[in-house]
């Protein structure tokens, strides 16, 4: 059956069967049970690329477009380590980082494939060099 985003909403109660761990274990099989027994690790409780993206086409559909793009945002750094993502967010608070460093983050990005993240940096820092937020 195809995904249809007004239909399948909530997924975990219309379609668990899209819903899964990145190593591939089932929504339904997340249970405090199993992780009480030592099957699930905590890199099992994360969001997947493909869920964020089946989230953001629900949004997108309830005509929620700014949620949609954070979401498919998320699933280009679902897949990042998290020691990049922190030094990411670190970059782009205020007063951090000049305009070539956030530059080079967006370069970076893009080569992860993360083509709309890559230009989420570019408007922060454009954003940031109108308001005095850039480092020096």
């Amino acid at each position: 059956m195809q995904f249809d985003p007004n239909r399948d909403y909530p997924l975990g109660v219309r379609r668990p069967e899209l819903v899964q761990t990145p190593t591939g274990t089932l929504l339904q099989e997340v249970t405090l049970g199993a992780a009480r027994e030592g099957r699930l690790a905590g890199a099992e409780l994360r969001a997947t690329p493909d869920t964020l993206r089946l989230q953001a086409d629900v949004a997108r559909a309830a005509g929620r477009s700014q949620l949609a793009q954070n979401l498919e945002r998320a699933a280009e750094l679902a897949g990042l380590p998290d020691e990049e993502l922190l030094e990411i967010y670190t970059a782009l608070r205020p007063h951090r980082s000049t305009a070539g460093e956030l530059e080079s983050w967006a370069r970076r990005l893009d080569e992860q494939a993360a083509p709309r993240t890559a230009a989420f940096v570019r408007e922060a820092a454009g954003v940031y060099a109108e308001r005095n937020l850039l480092a020096v």
